[in-house]
């Protein structure tokens, strides 16, 4: 029997170019931009956690150049291009695609990316600091990445961790789950009007754990309703995401704990707190 593979992969990638064409604040610290253009015709759906490679232009670089291969080679070709040239390059998930058909700004696909706003002014990173300042007519570029998610397909009780960069993941997971699936959903983020309207399925509860102090560390509160949380059934599917100290701590905690096994645990550092560069 042939091994499934740990993630998704998508069938086949290239640099796909797209305009911003809107960016609104959803949220205290979410900012929405929706991108489209003809290339985004060769985007391929796959629902879940997706998740891209975004390139973005810099303040000092406005016309956007990207690397030639978009296999294993595209970071080495990125690392040797000159600072002058060399876009902004950061992981996000797809919060919401439309295609075509169902467009909202115009007759071409688009993709909702939501991004967390980190500090602001010079305490800002790069990506928040551009989808801050966002106006139509950007030039960006995504490669795409596939997915992370991957259950085996006869899990059905999920466990799924994250802060405010894992929401679009887990809000996608949720909203892509099959309708059977059961368990709990922990979210943590930075103040309660940052709560989003996600569809769950009806055996799943999900938890809004907003922060008291929102510019604590992310991650720790999430860590302790997963530690004190009952649950009465064991994951056979765990998704944990967000501040590297949370993805490990969830994982270690079910692990030694709970006595979890290690595969049923899919774990990911986004970030990695008191680094500046989102």
């Amino acid at each position: 029997m042939a091994r499934r593979s740990k993630f998704v992969k998508p069938d086949h990638r290239d640099f796909l170019r797209a305009r911003v064409l809107g960016s609104k604040e959803i949220s205290p610290h979410f900012v929405r931009v929706t991108i489209g253009g003809e290339g985004l015709h060769e985007f391929v759906p796959l629902g879940h956690d997706q998740w891209f490679r975004l390139f973005l232009p810099t303040p000092e670089q406005p016309t956007l150049r990207l690397p030639t291969a978009t296999g294993k080679l595209w970071y080495a070709q990125y690392l040797a291009m000159g600072k002058a040239t060399k876009p902004i390059v950061r992981n996000y998930s797809v919060r919401a695609f439309r295609p075509a058909d169902r467009a909202l700004h115009g007759d071409t696909p688009e993709i909702d990316i939501d991004f967390v706003r980190h500090g602001s002014g010079e305490d800002a990173g790069p990506a928040s600091a551009w989808a801050t300042s966002a106006t139509p007519g950007g030039e960006v570029a995504l490669l795409d990445e596939g997915l992370i998610h991957n259950p085996d397909p006869d899990a059905r009780r999920y466990l799924l961790v994250g802060d405010e960069s894992a929401l679009p993941a887990i809000a996608g997971i949720l909203e892509s789950a099959p309708a059977d699936v059961r368990g709990e959903a922990f979210l943590e983020i930075p103040h309660a009007d940052d709560v989003q309207d996600v569809t769950v399925p009806a055996g799943m509860t999900l938890h809004w754990l907003p922060r008291s102090d929102p510019h604590g560390r992310p991650g720790e509160l999430a860590l302790e309703a997963v530690r004190s949380a009952e649950l009465p059934e064991l994951p056979d599917y765990t998704f944990a995401a967000g501040e590297a100290a949370l993805a490990t701590g969830v994982r270690r905690h079910l692990v030694s704990e709970r006595g979890v096994a290690k595969s049923d645990v899919v774990f990911t550092g986004f970030w990695r707190y008191g680094n500046p560069a989102y």
